[in-house]
């Protein structure tokens, strides 16, 4: 049975420069695994410059916990280990051969698996490091037991990609995935899917989940809505959660006994001049996608994920392991003479500041797009309390209050304010509108991290 959930807060930014559903197959001869990607991992290399690996092979492990490895997913050599403030590990870039090799795995049947056998193939294999945790958004501690597992199936964040394209002709991976997931996670299992666009009738048919539609404006998509909808969190509690790329690539081993770490990837913007969706593998280089595929003329704004909670790159930067989507936008490098003064008919606006904001209030569909850039429009300044987070903000919280508990570092005062319930992404709508400029993300990052710490996790 389909369960439909709606969302009354949020508000959805619209772009231009969406995506057009067509997937292109592109020649990428470089890759790159970037420890940063995964959050509160220490990596130990277990490679150097000019080695050759295989398909499958470690390239590090997570200090904290040695049996979690992290594998190359192209065969070929080890160009290069670039190191940042204090040596830390930044990426380790491969130039891939023209002949792919695996490391074989050896022969397996998931029915004949126990739980604890299940496991050890996917940190054998590095498929474990797909997987995520609510609290903190970190690597889950194979020892550990989830109260519940999110399959997350749609976004809704600007230049969204459509899970219906990324996810075609994967239905069997995708069914297996599943059956991985409840060998090594005994509790329920969700699949939740957008409830405004009509989602594939094979996805809807998967067996052994519970199918959710979440209908409601952006943040609808993000993870932290959907437990807060379904599995409500409290302290020590554990919550997984993959998207159903990730998961097609975990089903897909577990049916051919290869690793195949392909995914379908959105570039979109409006600096792109032909946005589509790419075939790639985990860990490409962008350079192929955007070169001569975007307005030169422009200083340009490259990012690995969305533009609200994405982490800028260059352009010959790589993608990160856990998004579907490149996003390019103008560098908002320069100055505006009494920007304020003008009707602002074609600017983004909340508060209805500028004309433009008046669209605000006619439905999503007949909105026109909106071309923003970086550009911050005023410095910071204090905080100040306009009650305007909570219209955004679709959660039981009080937000205002959460952030200044997180900049004093007061444990028990986030704790009471419900800081489990929540991850740095939720908090970006609350970025956009905020009158101060304030950077919001990295606060709440940073009190879940010094809570992290503080739990030994």
């Amino acid at each position: 049975m389909v369960k439909t959930i709606t969302v009354r807060k949020g508000f959805d930014i619209k772009l231009k420069g969406e995506a057009k559903k067509r997937v292109m197959d592109v020649e990428i001869d470089s890759y790159a695994v970037k420890p940063s990607d995964y959050l509160g991992v220490n990596p130990k290399l277990m490679v150097q410059k000019g080695d050759m690996v295989k398909v499958g092979q470690p390239l590090f492990y997570a200090k904290e916990n040695p049996r979690i490895l992290f594998t190359s997913s192209v065969c070929g050599q080890v160009q290069e280990i670039v190191r940042g403030e204090k040596r830390f590990i930044e990426e380790i870039q491969i130039k891939a051969s023209k002949v792919q090799e695996s490391v074989s795995f050896g022969e397996f049947a998931l029915d004949l698996m126990d739980k604890e056998q299940v496991i050890e193939k996917l940190l054998q294999t590095g498929l474990w490091t797909l997987l995520r945790q609510r609290p903190y958004a970190v690597i889950p501690n194979p020892e550990s037991c989830p109260k519940c597992v999110i399959i997350t199936a749609f976004s809704s964040s600007a230049y969204a990609p459509d899970y219906n394209l990324l996810t075609q002709g994967r239905e069997k991976d995708i069914q297996m995935g599943i059956e991985v997931i409840k060998k090594v996670a005994n509790c329920k299992v969700h699949l939740n899917v957008c409830g405004k666009n009509t989602t594939a009738p094979e996805i809807l048919n998967l067996k052994g989940v519970q199918i959710n539609r979440f209908v409601g404006k952006h943040p609808v998509g993000n993870v932290s809505v959907q437990i807060s909808r379904l599995d409500p969190m409290c302290k020590g509690d554990r919550v997984w959660y993959v998207d159903i790329q990730d998961l097609a690539i975990i089903g897909r081993f577990f049916l051919s006994g290869r690793i195949e770490k392909d995914k379908i990837i959105a570039l979109a913007g409006s600096e792109v001049k032909n946005p589509q969706y790419y075939r790639v593998r985990m860990g490409a280089c962008i350079f192929p996608l955007v070169n001569d595929n975007v307005n030169s003329q422009n200083f340009l704004r490259f990012i690995s994920g969305d533009v609200l909670t994405g982490k800028s790159i260059a352009k010959t930067g790589y993608i990160g392991a856990y998004d579907n989507l490149i996003s390019v936008i103008k560098e908002g490098n320069y100055y505006e003479f009494l920007g304020w003064i003008a009707p602002g008919l074609k600017k983004f606006s909340f508060y209805r500041t500028f004309l433009s904001g008046f669209t605000n209030l006619l439905p999503f569909s007949r909105r026109k797009p909106v071309e923003i850039d970086t550009n911050m429009h005023g410095g910071k300044r204090a905080l100040v309390l306009t009650g305007e987070y909570e219209k955004v903000l679709p959660l039981d919280i009080y937000p205002m209050q959460l952030i200044k508990a997180c900049i004093i570092g007061d444990i028990d005062l986030m704790e009471q304010l419900g800081i489990y319930e929540v991850d740095a992404e939720d908090f970006a709508l609350c970025e956009v509108i905020d009158v101060s400029k304030t950077d919001i993300q990295s606060i709440i990052r940073n009190g879940l991290e010094l809570i992290r710490k503080e739990m030994g996790e």
